[in-house]
């Protein structure tokens, strides 16, 4: 069996490498290395002098602390950039989860109460399914609700025709978040294997582009060589593996993507203008009530706010999904909308007279204080 590579082996073919490729490595790997102050104190001395383009001799000079301090904020620059780039697009994924996992106990609930509750069999549950994608659900609903105030359905065939529909609903809703999900998670790992770009490292580096490449491919190659020799020391083959050749480039980024993702504090970046309009549209969207037209249009902004997408996560934080707590949610949602009570001219006359009553009775506790 070929060897398992894992961070050790990383970082101890990295420390192996001269400063140089020290360097070339840790900038390429930016989101997931740091870049000790030996370095960027080497960064800052290998830098060009301008003066020998002049046709002067380089003199030899202490490193200002404005120069130091320059290529330490770029270095910090990109890392934050990409860190915070991977962060979002967990996040996305993690939120999508949760969605997703919230929207299946609903599904669940609501196929238990069809069955059980409300007497439909496993051949309607399957036409509903069926049917789902296609069906047209605010016409329903709209139709519902006027026959509950015309008095012309009970409250259980009410919640079991709404229970339907919601149900119907909800397909719909997990199917999109299942969509959704699949691209976040494509993109996390697509970003979490990237490394930095050239004119980024350049822009950090401050070397010309020619010998940025030239470095890039000596130090690359003795990396590589250094991840080789530590797979067939660490193999336990007894015969030499004519598989395909392992990617160990590709590999390197694999085993760094599993490390734990770094959590940040995002400032508030204006989304609805005010942050409790936000918050008020996201519990209307993490409950799953939000309009389906609306909701598509919304994720999107939602999506490419880290700020945004920690506070959803803590809103799904605080869900309960136990199975009792679900169906009662499912049926508070289902449930018919309360009618106004009536009342005859012999109950109004009672009511009257005990708020009559109830005046009186303070009136005379009142004097009483006096």
């Amino acid at each position: 069996m070929a060897g398992v590579l894992t961070r050790s082996h990383i970082d101890a073919a990295i420390n192996r490498l001269p400063i140089q490729g020290r360097i070339m490595l840790h900038l390429l790997m930016l989101g997931y290395c740091d870049v000790p102050q030996e370095e960027i104190e080497y960064m800052a001395a290998d830098r060009p002098d301008p003066r020998m383009a002049a046709g002067q001799k380089r003199i030899v000079s202490v490193i200002s602390r404005e120069a130091l301090q320059g290529i330490s904020d770029r270095v910090a620059q990109y890392q934050s950039q990409t860190r915070l780039k991977r962060e979002r697009l967990w996040l996305q994924g993690e939120c999508l989860r949760r969605q997703i996992a919230r929207s299946e106990a609903l599904i669940a609930a609501a196929e238990r109460l069809l069955t059980t509750r409300f007497g439909v069999t496993s051949d309607e549950v399957k036409e509903l399914q069926a049917q789902a994608r296609s069906a047209i659900l605010k016409p329903v609903v709209r139709e519902l609700d006027g026959r509950w105030e015309r008095d012309e359905i009970s409250e259980d065939d009410y919640r079991k025709r709404r229970l339907s529909a919601e149900y119907q609903t909800l397909l719909r809703k997990v199917g999109r978040d299942r969509k959704r999900f699949e691209v976040a998670t494509h993109e996390f790992y697509r970003s979490s294997s990237l490394p930095l770009q050239d004119h980024e490292i350049g822009h950090i580096w401050g070397i010309p582009a020619g010998s940025l490449a030239a470095r890039k491919v000596k130090y690359l190659k003795q990396y590589m060589d250094d991840l080789q020799a530590q797979m067939r020391n660490g193999s336990q083959a007894t015969e030499p593996d004519h598989g395909t050749p392992r990617d160990l480039w590709k590999e390197s980024f694999a085993v760094l993507a599993q490390g734990p993702v770094e959590r940040s504090v995002a400032p508030y970046d204006g989304l609805e203008h005010t942050e409790q309009a936000l918050l008020e549209k996201l519990l209307t969207l993490a409950s799953g009530t939000l309009p389906e037209e609306l909701e598509g249009r919304f994720w999107l902004p939602v999506s490419l706010s880290l700020f945004t997408l920690q506070r959803l996560a803590a809103i799904q934080s605080e869900w309960d999904l136990s199975p009792e707590a679900v169906e009662q949610l499912l049926l508070d949602r289902v449930s018919p909308a309360p009618k106004e009570v009536t009342l005859s001219e012999e109950e109004k006359g009672q009511l009257q007279l005990g708020e009559m009553g109830q005046h009186v009775l303070r009136s005379m506790l009142g004097e009483e204080k006096h």
